[in-house]
């Protein structure tokens, strides 16, 4: 099983300094779904959603080394992770230099364990590292509201991901309303061998008809810290699209029910699928099943709390 202990807040971790070279280390944690509503198509392009998500002890690790060469270089030995500016912690890193004239420069080495293109917001969660990273080595001084501000410039998780925690995200997923941890739980998720494309699925999303999630049914479940509720709660309007296109995934639902899951959910547009249980043994009786069945398997658990920046 995946899993790192240590800031569990996936704040700031180390600041060394190497002969001349000062470097930092941030805690980058994936984010599940636990409700996720489309309302509808806007004029912009974008769709307007209500998101309930909340970090897992799932992470990347960003080191981020400064370099007195003014250029940004990424390194990762991921061949799924571009090393050029499609990369998002690279746009975070530039979006800082251009706004705020920073002169030095920085190299982005960035250790993934969240699965790329998995719907649990890995790319998001580097780029949002990132700008908390660079805040405290460029010595920017900005707040968490300020750089999730940057972030929304970036893409619709990067905002939630500057706070982490568990938040209602609304607008495109840049409004963000932080919400108090949910309940205490195991959550396994599993990821097929396949990736999908949000913006695919977006785009075959019919909302005639759809049934939605009570958002603010998981809202109350989540302040009355009642497990069951949220249990109960979980919904994705996107899952029948992407469970249309990808068998596997629906599958993959069904093998965590029988192994005694609580709740089950596709996190995001896909594909990762994620179940929640409170007790260790039923934990591990579902993680066991599923690594016989699936590539990417891991049990963490949910973190709750809002990321600092000290």
């Amino acid at each position: 099983m995946e899993s790192y202990a240590e800031a569990p807040n996936g704040c700031l971790l180390d600041k060394t300094k190497v002969g001349d070279v000062v470097k930092l280390l941030v805690k980058a944690p994936a984010k599940i779904n636990l409700a996720l509503d489309v309302l509808h198509k806007r004029p912009d392009g974008y769709h307007e959603v209500e998101m309930i998500m909340t970090t897992i002890d799932l992470a990347d690790r960003v080191e981020l080394s400064l370099l007195e060469q003014d250029k940004i270089h990424i390194l990762s030995h991921n061949r799924y992770v571009p090393d050029d500016q499609r990369n998002l912690a690279y746009q975070a890193a530039q979006l800082l230099k251009d706004r705020f004239n920073v002169k030095k420069g920085v190299l982005i080495s960035i250790e993934k364990t969240i699965p790329v293109a998995a719907g649990l917001a890995g790319g998001s969660s580097d780029a949002a590292a990132t700008l908390r990273g660079l805040n405290k080595l460029w010595g920017l001084g900005l707040s968490l509201d300020e750089l999730a501000k940057l972030g929304s410039e970036i893409g619709s998780d990067v905002s939630f991901c500057v706070y982490g925690g568990t938040a209602l995200a609304k607008g495109r997923g840049e409004i963000i309303k932080e919400l108090p941890p949910p309940p205490t739980c195991w959550v396994i998720l599993a990821k097929p061998f396949i990736g999908v494309s949000t913006a695919e699925v977006y785009r075959r999303l019919d909302l005639n008809g759809t049934k939605h999630p009570d958002i603010y049914g998981m809202i109350q479940a989540i302040k009355e810290h009642n497990y069951q509720r949220v249990c109960d709660n979980v919904g994705n309007v996107l899952e029948g699209v992407t469970l249309n296109l990808h068998p596997e995934v629906a599958q993959i639902k069904e093998q965590m029910k029988r192994f005694g899951a609580d709740a089950v959910l596709m996190s995001g547009s896909g594909p990762t699928v994620f179940g929640i249980v409170q007790h260790d043994s039923r934990m591990h009786r579902i993680y066991n099943g599923l690594r016989g069945f699936c590539d990417q398997v891991f049990a963490v658990r949910m973190l709750g709390e809002r990321h600092s920046l000290d």
